[in-house]
């Protein structure tokens, strides 16, 4: 039943992007570029529908109360597809610093550039990388939050963190808060797989951390806060799911914990 209901649901989740976006694009193009977020966030909650309904996982978020008004950097653990859309109907007016190669795209790059997302050529140096900046500067001037995944790319359940020193520079460039979020979706979304399993988790938004800490501080801070609410609700996640299948690294690091 999982491997028939993970694929009904890969086939409707692409359906529904499909869908949405041919529909919606009218509306989108022509509402203002603020309003237009309708579409996007309308997406994110159909598709936690379809996960809800197809496949039979839930989640519920802990801690909305810590999000700062205006400007800030949304910092979350990234595990899985799930974690690149599922809080967007939580912010306000969020962007991405992405590959510009995504701006190519027929119709979705359209989308993005419509949401003055701040595209970025990876090979560039300099004076590239500078304008780069200036734009995110620009962009958080406006009270927007810029949402940055500080291990840079998926990584699985329990895994060994890898902050990237990155995000230190943002936080000192920019002096906005930093919201570190907890969350294990990739236990029921893996990433690089077809498969999606049943349960229930929890997204846990921690205190932000304060501009003007020094950037080493900071990243330390930023570790330890993440990785400890980390292992809170991987312990919590398992023992409310026992039927979960657990990648390798999700399992030695209960033993480290001395929780399985």
């Amino acid at each position: 039943m999982i491997i028939l209901r993970s694929i009904l649901f890969n086939l409707v989740f692409y359906a529904n992007l499909i869908v949405q976006m041919i529909v919606l694009t009218p509306f989108y193009f022509l509402v203002p570029r603020k309003t237009a977020w309708f579409v996007p966030k309308n997406w994110a909650r159909s598709n936690h529908w379809l996960l809800a309904k197809i496949v039979g996982t839930t989640f519920e978020i802990e801690g909305l109360e810590n999000i700062p008004k205006g400007a800030y950097i949304f910092a979350p653990k990234h595990q899985s597809f799930w974690d690149a859309y599922a809080l967007l109907p939580w912010l306000d007016d969020p962007f991405y610093i992405l590959k510009r190669e995504l701006t190519w795209i027929p119709l979705f790059g359209w989308y993005i550039v419509k949401q003055r997302m701040v595209p970025v050529n990876r090979a560039a140096r300099g004076k590239a990388m500078t304008e780069v900046m200036d734009r995110t500067k620009n962009e958080m001037a406006t009270g927007r939050q810029l949402i940055i995944y500080p291990e840079g790319t998926r990584r699985p359940p329990g895994a060994p963190p890898e902050y990237k020193y990155g995000i230190a520079r943002l936080y000192r460039d920019l002096q906005v808060p930093v919201v570190p979020v907890a969350m294990h979706p990739g236990l029921f979304w893996p990433r690089r797989k077809f498969l999606r399993f049943p349960g229930h988790f929890k997204v846990r938004v921690l205190p932000p951390i304060e501009a003007g800490l020094d950037p080493d501080a900071f990243l330390a801070k930023l570790v330890e806060v993440t990785e400890a609410a980390s292992d809170d609700l991987l312990i919590e996640t398992v023992r409310a799911n026992p039927h979960l299948p657990l990648p390798p690294t999700a399992e030695q690091r209960l033993r480290e914990l001395g929780a399985r």
